[in-house]
């Protein structure tokens, strides 16, 4: 037999068409189908088995394979053997049931779906849901919060502070500049039940307060060292007197960049009559509602799910101290966070979501 010549002229019925142009427009799904139909369907207009395999993308011996196969078994013949097992009792109507409920429809008396709810709505056990959910990455369960920036520079930001992050200036030290407000100093009402083989450790829900603090703090984005104070209050008279820290411990021939939010104490009369007169200092703010470009951040969540969260103080001099063992810690083996995204990476992730969302009704 000649590849470049059709054995047989290949007559497809319009019923049979319409079900091979189906399976040839599935985006994603059953692949496989879907490049045996177009091959079917490339065949039908009468082309040679060379010409279809260049329009398809595959080899002349397998058009030769699937022309045959066609003809001799019609669209049986296009789908794979049976495999060894229990048949499918579940039709890939009724799974594509369960995912359209799951994403387009929400139960009368919650705002999303339970396994439980759907094996009622859709007649199937709790453990086929769960297998089908687990198949196509459905939690619905599962709920994540986001903030887009309204910042009317928020792309001038971005790109300034990752520029810094990935190229920062010769001759220049780059500081990510932070307030942690507020953090109370709690004690348990009652002894914690300590961790033990078969029973995770237990503590009371409620607390006794005795007072608060506040951090400030800059990371320094090349060597991952921190420069810490705590101060019982959160004024500009206190942000002053962390950049006159900042300042002792920097050399002198470094030009320093501070990158930090938008926070009132760093906008004051006071503030800026302390910058005017170290020019070698220069701010660069994060958009509004953007914090996430501030890598001390970070640092803070790690300071509190280690010394916080779960720390017990009787006083705020002993948050304090645990602060401290905590900086003094970092500062013994430091670790730099490394920024990978560019900027033109963020913004295409930025634009990507307000198109998915634009016209949503939400």
């Amino acid at each position: 037999m000649t590849l470049g010549r059709p054995k047989a002229e290949l007559v497809v019925t319009a019923t049979e068409r319409e079900v091979l142009e189906q399976w040839a427009r599935r985006p994603k799904t059953a692949q496989a189908l879907a490049q045996r139909a177009r091959i079917v369907l490339a065949c039908a207009t009468g082309a040679a088995n060379t010409t279809v395999a260049a329009r398809v993308g595959v080899t002349q011996q397998m058009v030769g394979k699937w022309r045959a196969r066609f003809v001799t078994r019609r669209l049986e013949g296009l789908c794979d053997e049976p495999r060894p097992g229990a048949p499918r009792r579940i039709t890939d109507a009724r799974v594509e049931a369960v995912v359209r409920d799951t994403l387009e429809a929400t139960p009368r008396d919650a705002t999303h779906w339970s396994t439980r709810a759907m094996a009622a709505r859709s007649g199937l056990s709790q453990t086929t849901i769960r297998r089908i959910w687990h198949a196509f990455a459905l939690q619905p369960h599962r709920s994540e919060t986001f903030k887009l920036s309204q910042d009317p520079l928020f792309i001038d930001k971005v790109r300034d502070i990752v520029g810094l992050y990935l190229a920062p200036p010769d001759k220049a030290l780059v500081l990510c500049v932070d307030e942690k407000a507020q953090i109370q100093a709690l004690d348990r009402t009652q002894p914690l039940l300590p961790l033990r083989p078969g029973q995770v450790e237990r503590r009371t829900h409620d607390y006794r307060r005795h007072g608060t603090t506040s951090l400030f703090a800059a990371l320094d984005v090349e060597t991952g060292t921190v420069v810490g104070q705590c101060h019982r209050r959160h004024r500009s008279i206190e942000f002053q007197k962390f950049l006159d820290t900042i300042e002792s411990v920097v050399p002198t021939d470094l030009a320093v960049h501070l990158i930090l939010d938008n926070y009132g104490t760093h906008k004051t009369a006071l503030i800026r009559r302390w910058l005017a007169k170290r020019p070698r200092f220069h701010l660069h703010f994060t958009p509004t509602g953007a914090s996430w470009l501030n890598l001390v951040e970070r640092w803070f969540a790690l300071l509190t799910e280690k010394q916080i969260r779960r720390g017990v103080h009787r006083s705020t001099r002993e948050l304090e101290a645990a602060i401290k063992r905590y900086l003094a810690l970092t500062n013994d083996a430091p670790k730099p966070f490394v920024w990978t995204k560019t900027a033109d990476e963020i913004l295409e992730s930025v634009a990507r979501f307000c198109r998915r969302t634009s016209g949503s009704g939400h």
